[in-house]
């Protein structure tokens, strides 16, 4: 058990990095950039790239060492409620994801990039070595650094989509379902990539023990969707106690958590399908809670998520900027900056802009798709961390992938506004780290919202159900 003093260095750590974060979202916004932007470079300031190389190290004297693993330890519980979001989100757009434009777009989005990321990787395997990247020519780090091009960040699109004023439109529909299909597709082969990279027993072995967990993995998304699922389901319709389906939830994506952890899977892989299983009924908003903007009322579940993730995500972000050290990087680390960040636009502006042709969207509407789709964000960045610890990418190379995740992230809005999408004036001002999707504005973001949670909470009385 902590002693006093850890227990206050970690709550002034807890303050420090919440606080930081709030300020560079902030100013993201007011740049009119995603908010997770700012609050990665505020993880990015909080470590050794900036504040650490003040007189001192500030930045050791705020984050000590034995507080670090509190953070972090905090940090994943709330990546992996995070990831409980995407997955609910991504069962939430299930239904926009048919038509010709879909298939076309997410093929083109997706196997572009990774042809090309996978090239780039045996290629460039003289450049990815100069990085400290010994096994550079492996097919786990080829596989890898496909993914880690060809990534979008459903979440962080959806909320651009809503500022653009593109919800609704067939640029806006086409995106985020073609990204939802890309993102399932995705974290699915992460899955196996990272199940490969901790086989550490000799090939035949390896290979048995590997496929014992791909069934076992592939047993408990069976039983989520197949079991638990519909049994929720039956229990929402039924029940009138709204409030408990956030403790039920959390109890979900702890207990998925905990078994992918089991497998040797990162415990986001869990939260994935913990929100996957999660149905999406009675989160209806209290009758007199309607928002007077005409906006879609945000769920009562999806709301009081994002607001977990508000207030644990910055940690992180810290723990993310800790493990950075920009300063450290070389020339030869710089170059191969820029031919990620021309590899990664190139597959998915080329990508997703052939594939919204192939499938039938105008010029301008397959313009929009492909810079949308170009959106990485916070899921870029636990993919990365995901790389990080299974031993597939080592800390100079995640840095140089953490800055092409931000610079890619950091075109979308300008270059939508060179294609003629201005944001709205009533935009979403309060869009977190999560960048919730569609009406799933974080609660600070729409304070009806708020009023839903308290209405649920209400004490009520015997003539209330």
């Amino acid at each position: 058990m902590p002693d006093d003093s850890t227990t206050a260095a970690v709550l002034a750590a807890i303050a420090v990095a919440v606080f930081t974060c709030a300020l560079f979202g902030a100013a993201a916004r007011a740049l009119r950039q995603p908010p997770v932007i700012g609050q990665i470079l505020a993880g990015i300031a909080l470590g050794p790239s900036l504040l650490g190389r003040l007189p001192g190290d500030p930045a050791a004297s705020l984050f000590p060492a034995h507080v670090l693993p509190f953070l972090a330890m905090l940090g994943q519980v709330a990546v992996t409620v995070f990831m409980f979001s995407v997955g609910h989100e991504l069962t939430a757009h299930r239904r926009q994801a048919a038509g010709r434009a879909v298939a076309t777009v997410t093929v083109g989005a997706l196997a572009v990039p990774m042809g090309l990321g996978a090239a780039t990787a045996v290629l460039g395997r003289t450049g990815f070595g100069s990085a400290g990247e010994t096994a550079a020519g492996s097919g786990t780090f080829v596989l890898f650094m496909a993914l880690a091009v060809a990534v979008t960040a459903l979440p962080v699109l959806a909320a651009i989509v809503r500022d653009r004023g593109l919800d609704g439109t067939r640029a806006g529909t086409v995106a985020l379902a073609s990204s939802g299909l890309m993102d399932a597709v995705a974290w699915f082969a992460l899955a196996a990539i990272t199940l490969g990279a901790g086989t550490t027993a000799g090939r035949h072995s390896g290979a048995k023990e590997m496929g014992l967990r791909i069934v076992l993995l592939l047993a408990l998304a069976a039983a989520l969707l197949g079991v638990v699922r519909p049994l929720l389901r039956r229990w929402m319709r039924s029940s009138v106690t709204v409030p408990y389906h956030l403790p039920v939830a959390f109890a979900l994506a702890a207990g998925a958590a905990a078994a992918t952890t089991a497998l040797g899977l990162h415990a986001v892989f869990g939260g994935l399908l913990a929100g996957a299983a999660m149905p999406h009924l009675h989160e209806g908003p209290e009758p007199d809670s309607v928002p007077s903007s005409g906006r879609a009322p945000v769920p009562f579940l999806t709301a009081a998520i994002h607001a977990v993730e508000h207030l644990f995500l910055p940690l992180f972000f810290v723990t993310t900027g800790l493990a950075l050290d920009v300063g450290s990087l070389r020339l030869d680390d710089f170059v191969l900056l820029v031919v990620l960040c021309a590899v990664a636009c190139a597959g998915k502006l080329g990508g997703g802009y052939l594939g919204a042709r192939v499938g039938g969207l105008p010029r301008q509407a397959s313009a929009t798709v492909a810079v949308l789709l170009n959106t990485r964000g916070l899921t870029e960045l636990i993919a990365l961390n995901l790389g990080l610890a299974s031993g597939i990418i080592h800390k100079r190379l995640f840095t140089v992938l953490v800055l092409m995740a931000v610079i890619t992230t950091l075109m979308t809005s300008p270059l939508l506004s060179a294609l003629g999408h201005r944001a709205n004036s009533r935009r979403s001002r309060g869009s977190g780290p999560g960048e919730p999707a569609t009406a799933s504005a974080s609660t600070d973001a729409d304070p009806a919202a708020v009023r839903r949670i308290q209405a649920a909470v209400r004490p009520r009385g015997p003539g209330r159900a």
